[in-house]
C-alpha cells in the first residue's frame, strides 16, 4: 500500500486522517458510555459534567500549548502565531486534560477520584487515531528518522523510517489488553487505573521520542520529553504512597 493513503469517492479525495480522528472520538465516546452504564459509578451526574468540562478545556489548552512548544522558533518566525490553534499534542492534551479534572474537583469540591472510567476509552481513542496518522504518511508529524531497521517503512518521502504510528499502536493494545485485565482486580475509584496508564504511555512516549527527528531541545531533549518527565514528577507521589504502603 502507496502511504499517504488517500481514497477517492465520488471524485473527492478522502481525508483519512481526520476520519480516523472523528472516529476515534466517536467510540472512544460510545466506549465510554458502555463502560458507564456497566459500571457503579460514585460520582453524581452534575460533577461527573462538570468534571467532563474540566478535562475538556484543560486538553484543549494543553494539546495546543504543547503542540506549539514542541517548535516554538517556528512560531515566533513571521507571521505564524496563529498557528497556535492549528498545532495540537496528544501528551498536552492528556496532562492538560488531567489538570484540567483535578481543578474542576477542587471547585466542586469532589473527592473521589475520576480517572478511571476514562482509561480504557482514551487508550481506544488513541489506537484509533494513530492508524490514521500512519495511513497520512508525511503528513502527521508521527513519523521517525531514516533507518536500516527491518521494520524501517517508505512513508510516503521514499526513505526508510520508523513508523512511530504502529509502534505505538502496538504498545497501546498491549496496554489496553493489561489494564483491562487488571480493571477488576484494581479498587474502584481508585484512580490507580488512569495513573498506571499515564506512568506507561509517557514513559513510552519518553522513549519513542529518540526516534523521532525533532529541531528543538532543550538540553537534549525534546519539549515532550521534558513533560514526559513533568508527568512522572506529578505522580511521583501518589507511586511513592502506593509503594510504601504495599511493604
Amino acid at each position: 500500500m502507496k502511504l499517504p493513503f488517500e481514497p477517492e469517492l465520488f471524485g473527492y479525495l478522502i481525508n483519512v486522517h481526520l476520519v480516523f480522528e472523528y472516529a476515534a472520538f466517536f467510540f472512544g465516546f460510545r466506549y465510554y458510555v458502555y463502560l458507564k452504564k456497566s459500571t457503579a459509578d460514585y460520582i453524581s451526574a452534575t460533577n461527573r459534567l462538570s468534571i467532563l468540562v474540566g478535562a475538556v478545556f484543560g486538553a484543549f489548552l494543553g494539546s495546543r500549548i504543547v503542540g506549539a512548544l514542541e517548535d516554538p522558533l517556528a512560531l515566533m518566525h513571521g507571521n505564524n502565531w496563529e498557528q497556535l490553534f492549528q498545532v495540537k499534542s496528544i501528551m498536552g492534551g492528556l496532562f492538560g486534560g488531567t489538570l484540567g479534572v483535578e481543578l474542576a474537583k477542587k471547585f466542586i469540591g469532589e473527592q473521589q477520584s475520576s480517572g478511571d472510567l476514562f482509561t480504557l476509552p482514551i487508550i481506544l481513542g488513541i489506537a484509533i487515531g494513530r492508524i490514521g496518522c500512519f495511513l497520512a504518511g508525511m503528513a502527521d508529524f508521527t513519523y521517525g528518522i531514516p533507518t536500516d531497521f527491518f521494520l524501517g517503512m517508505n512513508l510516503g518521502d521514499g526513505i526508510s523510517r520508523h513508523p512511530l504510528a504502529l509502534y505505538e499502536l502496538f504498545f497501546l493494545v498491549v496496554l489496553f489488553g493489561v489494564l483491562a485485565s487488571k480493571r477488576s482486580k484494581i479498587k474502584p475509584q481508585s484512580g490507580w487505573l488512569f495513573k498506571y496508564f499515564m506512568l506507561a504511555y509517557f514513559a513510552f512516549r519518553f522513549l519513542i521520542e529518540f526516534l523521532k527527528p525533532n529541531t528543538f531541545y532543550i538540553l537534549g531533549l525534546s519539549s515532550i520529553q521534558w513533560l514526559c518527565l513533568v508527568c512522572w514528577l506529578y505522580y511521583t507521589p501518589d507511586l511513592l504512597k502506593k509503594l510504601k504502603n504495599a511493604h
